[in-house]
């Protein structure tokens, strides 16, 4: 080789290694533990939160909430309402694509609200107002309403399950009682189907063709920024092994790490915790009502005496720096959090709670308790509402199995003996529960109801009533009617509020605090 092919060979050996390391360095993989594998893949279908924020990874939404709780565009540029309030016109950002390159259109937008709506309890009561949704142009719709409510942009906006999430016209006419097949979105990841490994890996990529809000991030709301290229979520069932990657730099993020836990992770100088939901959370025991003994009314205002909120708290909580005693179903520290109805339940009256049954003619039969165990913070909650409902008198068949079995269980009417269910416990963050129509489980609608198909005329009524209502004092008192006829036709019982933080290296920054763990904004250092 002549000395000058020598020369530039290596001056283009020398130009290209910084060339291949800067592109290198700049392939960023976050490594997220999720508090839950994922198996389903439809946030519309099943109001699960990890299928919740496997939607926001790959779905976008026409509004969000903030941190401050006020309903801001996102998929949406301008919308108005007209002067006889039963008119909004809404028009798209500019540049919104479908992760297949083809463009949002409002033939996508209709049929995904339409879904949405047919599944979560604040769009039927939305709907309930609509008249009709009409596409005046591409880019342009209509909402017309029969009557004036202020529910469209709080229903549109909702942050938590179930999240309006819009997806193409194929996708969103699929039948709401079934789930989609196909995982195209418009949101600032692309869901790798291919690289998924149920119980193992689910990964996501940067959507290069997302155009981010001009606004910074707040809530769901803002300039959804991805600045990492890819996301692996690591779902780790054990707890101690998902902290020890973490200290050891082979993680980067876990979403909840159980209480018991905190104090070891506090004292790693690389790591960090961060409370992304403030608001906190509100675990929750659920009836169905069916199916005897709790079709009878009197057989659930019996558990309103039995339970007490903590014996679950501290069985699953532990420390009350993170968790609060609240007798309010919409949460203790907001405008419409009151204890009226319940001043005299959740204090283990064991005596009253045997009267309420014998009035019912309570006749033995074994309560199904679905019983989750993979997930840490809803594994001790039935093993707790067992032994107080057994000193209540009723017998428990408490039934073992994971989060995602309890989801797809949940969804069936069948009789208990048959495969069905009486109760199970669950969580829901705060930001799903601020008021009477956002509140999943107090939809009373019979068929429409979530699962356990509560079905009362007079919750229906009232839900109605604070839709329609724009003072807030009169809201208030619409509020604590609802929960008096709460406590004479139980839906639910509210079992507290806590908080879990994440926990993250200390070269991960930007997380951004929300109802759900979004992974926009975050830098890897």
């Amino acid at each position: 080789m002549s000395t000058m092919r020598r020369a530039l060979t290596v001056l283009t050996a020398a130009a290209t290694i910084p060339f291949l390391a800067t592109v290198a360095n700049a392939q960023k993989t976050l490594r997220f533990v999720p508090h839950s594998d994922l198996k389903i893949l439809d946030p519309i279908w099943t109001t699960a939160y990890v299928v919740r924020n496997h939607g926001y990874m790959v779905y976008d939404t026409l509004f969000g909430m903030d941190a401050q709780g006020e309903i801001k565009p996102q998929m949406v540029d301008t919308y108005k309402l007209s002067d006889d309030k039963l008119t909004w016109t809404m028009t798209l950002r500019d540049g919104l694509s479908w992760h297949d390159g083809k463009p949002v259109t409002t033939e996508d937008i209709i049929p995904s609200i339409k879904r949405w709506a047919a599944k979560d309890s604040m769009g039927q009561k939305m709907m309930s107002f609509v008249a009709s949704i009409d596409a005046k142009d591409p880019k342009t719709f209509e909402i017309k309403l029969k009557s004036p409510t202020g529910l469209v942009l709080l229903a549109l906006g909702k942050p938590s399950s179930n999240v309006p999430f819009m997806m193409p016209k194929r996708v969103a006419e699929t039948d709401p009682n079934k789930q989609i097949e196909e995982f195209v979105g418009s949101g600032p990841y692309v869901f790798k189907r291919d690289e998924w490994q149920p119980g193992s890996k689910i990964v996501y990529t940067k959507f290069e063709g997302y155009k981010p809000r001009s606004e910074p991030p707040s809530g769901t709301t803002g300039g959804k920024v991805v600045k990492v290229d890819r996301v692996e979520w690591r779902p780790i069932r054990d707890h101690q092994q998902a902290v020890n990657a973490l200290i050891a730099g082979e993680i980067d993020y876990i979403e909840s790490p159980p209480h018991d836990l905190l104090p070891l992770i506090k004292k790693s100088k690389d790591i960090y915790t961060f409370n992304w939901n403030p608001l906190g959370n509100q675990f929750t025991f659920r009836f169905n009502v069916l199916h005897k003994p709790f079709d009878n009314p009197k057989v659930r205002q019996a558990l309103f005496y039995a339970f007490n909120q903590e014996d679950f708290l501290k069985a699953v909580v532990g420390s009350d720096e993170y968790y609060k005693l609240c007798k309010a179903m919409f949460i203790c520290g907001t405008p419409f959090g009151t204890d009226a109805g319940f001043e005299d339940k959740l204090e283990s009256n064991f005596k009253k709670a045997r009267e309420l049954l014998a009035e019912a003619k309570y006749d033995g039969t074994p309560i199904v308790l679905m019983h989750s165990t993979d997930l840490q913070v809803l594994t001790n909650l039935a093993p707790v509402a067992k032994s107080l409902m057994e000193r209540a008198g009723l017998k428990v068949d408490m039934q073992s199995m994971d989060w995602q079995t309890v989801v797809a269980r949940r969804a069936k009417k069948d009789p208990p003996e048959a495969g069905g269910w009486h109760a199970f416990l669950t969580s829901w963050v705060a930001g799903d529960l601020l008021n009477p129509v956002m509140a999943g489980f107090l939809n009373a609608g019979c068929e429409k109801a979530m699962f356990g198909w509560p079905c009362d005329e007079q919750i229906e009524k009232l839900r109605d009533d604070f839709a329609r209502e724009t003072d807030a004092a009169k809201q208030k008192a619409i509020v604590e009617a609802v929960q008096k006829r709460v406590a004479e036709y139980p839906t639910h019982i509210h079992l507290g509020q806590w908080y879990n933080p994440g926990a993250l290296r200390n070269n991960v920054k930007g997380i951004v605090a929300a109802p759900a763990p979004v992974l926009w904004n975050i830098t890897i250092e």
